[in-house]
């Protein structure tokens, strides 16, 4: 279930309430006359079954909740309430399957800005990395990926490509490049530091590394790994099970790739820099393509399952000014 806190004009508050009163998978509707004061009107409160809250905050946009008030939504981890129940057995389809698509612009808008926190955390995952090829260490790797936060940036192009932003795909595809430039050059001039101090040396990247040697040697399961990477982390946004994040992050070899490349580079192998570097474009690639083609498959899913129900919203007479 999701909760509803609405902040709505007096004179709008009528219309909103026929409109909730209206949809199927609505309960728990409460009015507070009055008490809104910035901006000022009234507060009503609803609960709606997940598959039925895109469409009614679709309804309550057009309605211009939004811009003449306010429209907040929470995720309910726990209802207790028999109101509740009959509300999810009448909306049609299953919550687990609902895209709230105003929700999923929303996190992958968050997630895809080129802030000093996502560059910090992209840079130590990547120099992580670097310590985990150097020393041909999987585990170093591993914790590197579950570092690493690019998935962000990644989910917000498909996101936009999807719901057609090209606003969107700009600013996430700033933050992805300019993230892996700004970690890579970092994670160089670390080798450097590193190699000063004595602790990596050029030795340790021509050695053979039979535990990390697959991060320069890309191949079609590289890209295969990517997609369904790509799948699983985009159903995982989705669906609000953001746990399966964490296994996305694992599966693929986006940061440890970069971070190869940037050492390679600072010890001038170029063979590996390449290699690594067509390792990195491949799993991102892979991984934008899945992520659009699972989104276009659940709009179109659910836009089917859609058809041969009924509308959870039947709106009332729209007056939105």
């Amino acid at each position: 279930m999701l909760h509803l806190r609405l902040t709505v004009p007096a004179d709008r508050t009528e219309e909103v309430v026929e409109l909730l009163e209206h949809t199927v998978g609505t309960a728990h509707l409460a009015v507070l006359a009055g008490v809104a004061r910035s901006p000022a009107g009234d507060v009503v409160l609803c609960d709606v079954a997940r598959e039925a809250g895109d469409e009614l905050i679709g309804a309550l946009r057009k309605l211009g909740i939004d811009r003449s008030g306010s429209i907040t939504v929470e995720n309910m981890d726990l209802t207790l309430s028999a109101h509740a129940d009959e509300a999810e057995r009448e909306a049609p389809g299953e919550g687990a399957d609902a895209v709230l698509w105003e929700e999923l612009s929303e996190v992958t808008h968050e997630e895809s800005t080129f802030s000093v926190t996502y560059v910090a955390f992209l840079s130590v995952a990547t120099m992580l990395a670097a310590c985990g090829v150097m020393l041909d260490n999987a585990i170093l790797i591993v914790g590197a990926m579950a570092v690493g936060p690019e998935f962000g940036p990644l989910a917000g192009i498909s996101t936009a490509l999807v719901q057609r932003a090209p606003r969107l795909v700009a600013r996430s595809l700033w933050a992805l490049i300019g993230g892996f430039a700004v970690a890579m050059v970092v994670t160089a001039g670390f080798s450097w530091l590193m190699d000063v101090f004595g602790l990596f040396d050029a030795g340790m990247v021509t050695a053979d590394r039979p535990n990390t040697r697959f991060i320069w040697h890309p191949d079609w399961m590289s890209f295969v790994v990517a997609l369904l990477a790509g799948i699983a982390g985009t159903l995982s946004l989705t669906s609000a099970k953001s746990g399966a994040l964490i296994g996305v992050a694992i599966s693929v070899t986006t940061v440890p790739a970069a971070a190869n490349a940037a050492v390679a580079f600072s010890y001038q192998d170029l063979q590996q820099t390449w290699g690594s570097s067509a390792q990195l474009l491949a799993n991102l690639g892979g991984i934008v393509v899945a992520g659009t083609l699972t989104l276009l498959l659940q709009k179109a899913l659910w836009a089917s399952q859609r058809r041969r129900a009924d509308p959870a919203v039947k709106p009332g007479p729209s007056r939105a000014g």
